[in-house]
């Protein structure tokens, strides 16, 4: 499966841990990775600062669901789920 154009999800849903250089603060869930650019692309994208979590994620049907809305709420269900407690 290819991204869906004009989603972002996967750079807005998931938490992401402090990385260096690229997010040396990380990045809550829910909140757009200030690498996301305005046409929803990833700036970082085959860049060696880009963080490995953001490199192991792959489209998936049960990760994007049918539309941009359905795989931001499946990845904020399973950040929740994973999260440390």
């Amino acid at each position: 499966m290819d991204c869906r154009p004009g989603c972002g999800a996967c750079c807005i849903a998931p938490s992401i841990s402090p990385t260096s250089p690229a997010l040396p603060e990380g990045k809550a869930a829910g909140v757009r990775c200030p690498h996301l650019t305005a046409e929803l692309r990833c700036a970082l994208f085959g860049h060696a600062e880009r963080p490995a979590v953001c490199s192991g994620i792959r489209p998936a049907v049960e990760m994007c669901g049918d539309s941009p809305q359905a795989a931001i709420a499946t990845l904020l269900r399973w950040e929740t789920l994973t999260a440390p407690r």
